[in-house]
């Protein structure tokens, strides 16, 4: 076991921390020793949940540069089959499955942290196998998607949290459900749920489904730009915007629009211009989308425009060369109170990552610190509005997968503008120009012609 830091590429996010157990067996299929990543937090304090194909690992983070291990959770199979496990809390209990061998639901009492957690349910009548799993809180139902050959897409009733209770086998209950959802006969890779509307990714496009009486189909879209298979998605707060993953090398996460369920509209495409990249998992919090690309780590976008999204950070949590398989960061969780952001990798293991500046740079911009002119701009461009910065600053010039293309360093804070000189030779398009010191972040998008 290693606890440490990598030095990686990184835009406005630092880690705080890395854990590593150097003891896990890794997968025969994609060297994989760690997988999905959970945050929970109780009574002020905050702890972090990761899975490996031992079992379940719980760590307390509430200091997030000295986590300590609280307790472990064997799995009810281990060993180099295990790819994958998924989670979920609800009113005080984690929530554990597998998708591969002789797999269970898991159920594990939270109650005894800080001290230790117990687990109080492991059964395979309700659900075995699971891709991933997904608790609508507010209305009390668990939503398993995938699992084996043989189950599609499944809903239970948690009204008993220890007891689930199948409500739907959607691929036999439902008469249309085989052949208007998805492929392979109905199947859902990943599910995004709120009161009783359920996101269903399903390979061939999203399908959204109204579960509060009897289902539902209340509109899909499977044909959009950059199309690839859609692996997963999250729904915006306020109910309008969709972030639609396909995990698809060289393909982009596309930002949907779907305040009306009846006519899904596609935004934009956002995302690393690489052949060999691929995106796994995005989670949107507030004006915020954090992603998780397999070779290429954490990214953070604004999306307050989600037909125009930002980027405001990435850090690259993987030492693995871009290649056309699955390795690297595998889920991110941004919810814990203190605003660390949790990340897995499937090589490297937890990371703990500060992301203030990240996340801050909306705020520091309508404060107008500086601004761009002209913009769009040829060759070079002046920042406007220096002098209020009490120490000097560096200034970075990005393209939008985050590949720096300019890097200068200011000692004189008293300047009301500088010039910054862009390379002939770089093409026309869309770029972010970042100005930092030790107190301050701020970015703003470039346009070059």
């Amino acid at each position: 076991m290693s606890f440490g830091y990598l030095a990686q590429d990184s835009l406005n996010m630092k880690v705080l921390y890395n854990w590593k157990d150097n003891s896990l067996s890794a997968t025969n299929l994609y060297n994989n020793a760690y997988n999905e990543v959970w945050g929970y937090a109780k009574n002020g304090r905050e702890y972090a949940i990761i899975g490996t194909t031992r079992g379940t690992h719980f760590f307390d983070v509430t200091n997030p540069q000295s986590p300590t291990l609280v307790d472990f959770v064997q799995g009810r199979d281990t060993g180099r089959q295990i790819v994958h496990r998924d989670y979920h809390d609800y009113q005080g209990y984690l929530y554990i499955a597998t998708d591969e061998g002789n797999g269970s639901l898991q159920i594990v009492d939270l109650s005894y942290l800080p001290d230790s957690v117990s687990l109080v349910y492991d059964q395979d009548t309700a659900i075995k196998l699971s891709h991933n799993i997904f608790i609508d809180s507010a209305r009390g139902k668990l939503y398993s998607c995938g699992g084996g050959s043989s189950r599609k897409f499944s809903v239970y009733s948690l009204s008993n949290p220890l007891s689930p209770q199948l409500i739907y086998r959607c691929e036999t209950d439902i008469s249309w459900w085989a052949a208007n959802v998805g492929t392979s006969g109905g199947y859902v890779h990943d599910v995004f749920v709120r009161n009783d509307t359920a996101y269903c990714n399903a390979g061939s496009g999203l399908f959204v489904v109204d579960f509060s009486t009897t289902p539902v189909l209340l509109g899909s879209i499977s044909s959009y730009p950059d199309k690839g298979y859609n692996h997963s998605g999250w729904l915006s707060e306020d109910g309008n915007t969709y972030a639609l993953g396909d995990e698809t090398h060289g393909k982009k996460l596309k930002m949907l629009d779907v305040s009306d369920l009846s006519n899904i509209t596609f935004l934009d495409t956002v995302g690393i211009t690489d052949n060999s990249a691929i995106l796994h998992n995005q989670i949107i919090k507030g004006d915020l989308m954090y992603v998780a690309y397999y070779y290429n780590g954490v990214y953070v976008y604004n999306i307050k425009n989600p037909s125009s999204p930002i980027l405001t950070g990435f850090y690259d949590t993987s030492k693995e060369l871009n290649f056309l398989s699955f390795k690297g960061c595998w889920g991110i969780y941004p919810f814990l109170p203190s605003g660390v952001l949790l990340a897995s990798d499937m090589q490297e293991g937890l990371f703990i990552l500060d992301v203030s500046q990240a996340t801050s740079i909306d705020e520091i911009a309508n404060k107008n610190r500086f601004s761009l002119f002209p913009n769009p701009a040829s060759n070079q461009f002046y920042l406007m509005g220096l002098s209020n910065y009490n120490e000097g600053y560096n200034v970075e010039v990005r393209d939008i997968n985050g590949k720096k293309i300019v890097s200068n360093k200011f000692e004189n804070n008293f300047l009301e503008k500088v010039q910054i000189q862009i390379p002939n030779e770089i093409p026309a398009g869309v770029y972010v120009v970042t100005i930092f010191n030790s107190t301050f972040a701020q970015s703003i998008k470039l346009i070059k012609h």
